[in-house]
């Protein structure tokens, strides 16, 4: 089974979902800030985050393309997986407006809350009602036409959804605390910039490490989703 990666940023990969993809027998085949046709047509698409916006394709047009391949696939009923900007491109694939969000940027190790369609998700079932993930975003988008709304926050309410096989997470479950404390370093100044405390942010890495046995389990049930997924076509 042949899983295709689009990631737009070095470090932004696929993290421990990479592991739990591989395990069940998928190939992971990765496309930088690129696609194939032939995309369309893979057991699995995978859309990692970024810092560009939906609504800056003009100006990323890799993006255009992504959103191509993302609303074929939809339309055929093929999975994918949104993460951050992903859930945003896979939002806008399924017809909803992505926007910079009136809250203010959400960043940190915090929970997610599930909602009642998302603790009886067939993936995510026997979860507890909150889990501690990465976030990363300062975009959201208005509810997705004819998803199931999974998670929320207090500060955005559109956080995962599931579409027919797709499922989409605002949030970061591939991130480990080491990762994430990693991407603060590297993004100090722009952190900074948006009157973040640093120090204060990687406090919060003990709760996410805390938390990554849990996480793992959740992207290997997911990952097992895809597979029965694409066993099924």
């Amino acid at each position: 089974m042949r899983a295709v990666v689009f990631q737009h940023e070095a470090h932004e990969g696929v993290g421990l979902l990479g592991p739990a993809l591989e395990e069940v027998g998928f190939k992971l085949v990765n496309r930088f800030r690129s696609v194939r046709r032939e995309d369309v047509d893979a057991d699995l698409v995978v859309v990692m985050g970024g810092p560009m916006g939906v609504y800056e394709a003009d100006q990323h047009p890799f993006l255009h393309e992504e959103l191509a391949i993302l609303t074929e696939r939809l339309a055929n009923e093929r999975p994918c997986l949104g993460v951050c900007l992903g859930a945003q491109l896979l939002a806008s694939a399924a017809g909803a407006e992505v926007f910079p969000g009136k809250n203010g940027f959400e960043v940190g190790a915090a929970p997610v809350r599930w909602t009642q369609d998302g603790l009886k998700d067939p993936v995510i079932a026997g979860v507890r009602p909150k889990t501690v993930v990465a976030h990363w975003h300062g975009d959201t988008f208005k509810p997705v036409p004819g998803a199931t709304l999974l998670a929320s926050t207090d500060r955005y309410s559109q956080q995962a959804f599931r579409l027919g096989t797709s499922y989409a997470f605002q949030f970061h479950l591939e991130l480990t605390a080491a990762e994430l404390g990693s991407w603060y370093d590297l993004e100090a100044e722009d952190l900074q910039r948006r009157g973040k405390d640093l120090q204060e942010l990687k406090a919060q890495l003990g709760k996410l490490k805390a938390a990554e046995a849990e996480n793992t389990e959740l992207l290997q049930r997911l990952a097992r989703h895809f597979a029965q997924a694409a066993a099924a076509r």
